[in-house]
């Protein structure tokens, strides 16, 4: 089902900070900051040869980041996310096989602009999985 990773999505405490360490550091091309209102983020993608590193920073009151540097106030890998054809197809799969979806269920538009969604950390190692249909 799961093709090639995307990316991992990082949460940081500082987004300006955090991308001139890729930029300046390491090298890396960084994108540009863009907010993400459906998701409560402001990301900047970091592009590598093999995948991309998602900086992630909370956008708004209620976002599901803040939470996480709260818990985490250094910062800390949030996510990975992995590509898959077809999204609701394996929306169903999962289900069928006792998997959560977060949120209402139903995929949202993520980053680049396809659909995604998030699945349960308990029911995966304690790792929240991001689906991106490609």
């Amino acid at each position: 089902m799961i093709g090639r990773l995307n990316h991992v999505a990082i949460a940081v405490p500082d987004l300006d900070a955090a991308a001139a360490q890729y930029r300046d550091a390491l090298g890396a091309t960084v994108g540009a900051p863009q907010d993400e209102p459906d998701h409560g983020v402001t990301v900047i993608f970091i592009e590598l040869p093999n995948t991309k590193i998602e900086l992630l920073y909370p956008l708004g009151e209620n976002s599901p980041i803040q939470a996480f540097l709260d818990r985490n106030p250094s910062g800390g890998i949030h996510h990975v996310c992995y590509e898959v054809e077809d999204i609701g197809a394996a929306k169903d799969t999962l289900i069928a096989q006792g998997a959560r979806i977060l949120g209402d269920g139903e995929p949202k538009i993520g980053a680049h602009g396809k659909p995604v969604l998030f699945l349960h950390p308990k029911d995966f190692n304690g790792c929240l999985i991001e689906l991106e249909e490609v």
